[in-house]
């Protein structure tokens, strides 16, 4: 069964420890120039994780994503001309 994730970015002090992130997600980019990791973790477990990479000494920050509950379905706020048009009303 697939649970719902959630995605993670996590910077870091030194590139050196990236292997031992996968133990908490599952990774996805790694950035080398910006220092950062972008992750994924079931989202049940987030708040546990977080806690766990914070509390790592090469870990800067932890981020959570908020794309899941961001609404991604947009309404046009102005209705398109042609699509008014009746075309058979001349008929």
């Amino acid at each position: 069964m697939v649970e719902n994730r959630v995605g993670l970015a996590v910077w870091l002090q030194s590139l050196k420890q990236v292997k031992l992130l996968r133990r908490f997600g599952n990774i996805h980019y790694v950035s080398k120039k910006m220092k950062y990791v972008v992750m994924y973790c079931d989202e049940n477990q987030v708040e546990a994780t977080m806690n766990k990479l914070q509390s790592l000494h090469f870990v800067k920050d932890v981020s959570m994503s908020m794309r899941p509950w961001l609404k991604t379905e947009y309404q046009n706020s102005v209705p398109d001309k042609e699509k008014e048009f009746d075309y058979k009303m001349g008929i």
